[in-house]
């Protein structure tokens, strides 16, 4: 009788379906985690996630704010930022690895407050995706430059 009883309220509850474990869906979970850095998770942040997902991946609006929910929900199943850059990397050239770390940037950028959580975990997801120090820092100041010119 409990088990009936207890079966309804797994019913009750709707199951989400986690997205795969890919390196797209990955790079957008690093860059939810990016800007939830500093715990505040600003509309800014949201649609420059959106907007590099839809320029990154040929996503329509809809569709790339439907890809980075479901980035949002890989980003918490995911705990370790080392275990997202792992599938980033496995899957990737550098040179895509590099334009992963400008979009971070992009992200950190966006909201016009630079906190330390975030240049930290940049600086974290660029060194687990083999971008070396110096290089995620001239990526770092060529997207200062550019987003201080565009914005």
């Amino acid at each position: 009788m409990f088990d009936r009883i207890l079966a309804l309220f797994d019913r009750a509850v709707p199951q989400t379906e986690l997205p795969p474990a890919d390196a797209q869906f990955a790079f957008g979970a690093l860059m939810v985690r990016t800007a939830l850095a500093d715990n505040t998770y600003l509309f800014k942040e949201v649609r420059e996630i959106d907007r590099v997902l839809a320029k990154m991946y040929d996503l329509g609006p809809l569709d790339a704010a439907k890809m980075r929910a479901q980035c949002e929900k890989l980003e918490q199943e995911l705990p370790r930022t080392a275990d997202l850059a792992a599938i980033l990397k496995d899957a990737t050239t550098q040179r895509d690895r590099e334009q992963a770390v400008a979009a971070m940037w992009d992200v950190v950028y966006v909201d016009g407050n630079r906190h330390v959580s975030e240049l930290s975990i940049v600086s974290e997801i660029a060194e687990r995706l083999g971008v070396s120090e110096e290089r995620c820092e001239a990526i770092r100041q060529h997207e200062l430059a550019n987003w201080d010119k565009t914005h």
